[in-house]
């Protein structure tokens, strides 16, 4: 008999499970130094963390502009 070839799944939906959602960094940071939203703009830790990150991890623009911190676009 000969070898079948290709993908036998060619064609087909792949499944579709649940959607899980995902925590992001400056939401498991926040998490870590055990801040609510109203301390966040008066923390120097989280300040520090997103000036460092600030470029490569998801802070919330309305943060960074109450810190005066501006965004080097990738586009």
């Amino acid at each position: 008999m000969a070898k079948r070839r290709g993908n036998p799944n060619w064609g087909k939906p792949e499944p579709i499970g649940p959607v899980v959602p995902t925590i992001t960094s400056f939401e498991q940071i926040v998490k870590e130094y055990k801040l609510t939203p109203d301390q966040y703009v008066r923390s120097t830790r989280l300040r520090e963390w997103a000036r460092r990150n600030k470029n490569s991890k998801y802070i919330p623009e309305a943060l960074l502009e109450a810190w005066g911190f501006e965004i080097e676009s990738t586009l």
